[in-house]
């Protein structure tokens, strides 16, 4: 269960991407239904922290604050050779078995302590040659928003940060405690990791509110079979124009956005419901529980039952 969470405040990080670990990890949500964890900001020097914005921050905690922590984040800081007292941390971290998760250039950081070798990785695209240059050992993916591999999960540039702090967050406490996240946050509960980390630009002719108004009626009938030929023909489109626009607006396939959100919505039922399995999978368009088990295996490694006991009763609790 992820309960804790150290953040590593290392010379010369980027403010924003900080911010984004404290917004998503430091903010008591219990009020509107979403968790509490028990953050811990460490520095090796506590003092003034310099950032890259031409200020400083003061941190009271050293690192040894961070010795039991469920999660060590690093955000982004200015590309260097880190000092071993936080390579250390790292370290230390994963041989306990805790998560690791780096924001942006914070790859970096986790690159030096060697915790990427052998694993995927990805960062902001500007630096993805970079790290595979320099740390040959791990495998960089720079069009992705997010990796994780074995407990190790590392964001891409900037607002990524926030997508793969989302998906660790769903990952040990479910969708609900998610979309409590993203509602306060104001954003999408929900990107997938395999999404492009920037999109290709839109014909001129064609407007983000058309293919809302797609996707929002997709929402709404989950339970029908939606070939993206009758997709395209509701917005009045070819075949092949609207998977093209879909791909170049949302990141992704129509037909792959489809089943996510399919999955979002058996995840939800599953925490917030009494139905079925088999009726949860017929209310979100997988057909039959068998099909539903196979999603759930292959996307989240885990069945829908052990999934309903592991979140449906910590909600009721």
């Amino acid at each position: 269960m992820l309960n804790s969470v150290a953040i590593l405040a290392l010379p010369g990080l980027a403010p924003f991407e900080f911010g984004l670990l404290w917004e998503v990890f430091g903010i008591d949500r219990r009020e509107h239904g979403g968790p509490h964890f028990d953050v811990r900001i460490v520095t090796a020097e506590p003092g003034l922290v310099p950032t890259n914005a031409g200020y400083s921050l003061h941190i009271e905690n050293d690192l040894s604050a961070a010795a039991d922590c469920d999660l060590v984040a690093v955000p982004a800081a200015r590309i260097a050779p880190v000092d071993e007292r936080y390579l250390e941390v790292i370290r230390q971290a994963e041989a306990r078995g805790a998560w690791l998760l780096s924001v942006c250039s914070g790859a970096f950081a986790l690159a030096q302590a060697g915790v990427l070798d052998g694993r995927r990785s990805t960062t902001h695209w500007m630096y993805a040659e970079r790290l595979q240059r320099e740390h040959p050992a791990t495998t960089v993916d720079p069009d992705v928003l997010y990796v994780d591999d074995r407990r190790v999960i590392t964001g891409a540039g900037t607002a990524a940060g926030i997508d793969a702090c989302l998906h660790l967050v769903r990952q040990e406490l479910g969708a609900a405690a998610t979309a409590a996240i993203a509602r306060r946050m104001i954003v999408p509960p929900h990107r997938d990791g395999g999404q492009s980390q920037y999109i290709s630009p839109v014909d001129i002719a064609t407007r983000s509110d058309d293919l809302a108004v797609i996707c929002e009626w997709m929402l709404d009938h989950l339970d029908a079979e939606l070939s993206v030929d009758e997709l395209a023909r509701k917005a009045h489109l070819s075949t092949r124009t609207f998977a093209r626009r879909f791909r170049a607006e949302l990141g992704t396939s129509p037909a792959a956005w489809l089943n996510r959100q399919r999955l979002l919505r058996a995840q939800e039922l599953l925490e917030r419901s009494d139905l079925t399995i088999e009726q949860i999978a017929r209310h979100c368009g997988f057909g039959s529980s068998a099909v539903l088990r196979h999603h759930f295996a292959r996307s989240l490694q885990t069945t829908p039952q052990s999934y309903r006991r592991a979140f449906g009763q910590q909600l009721r609790a």
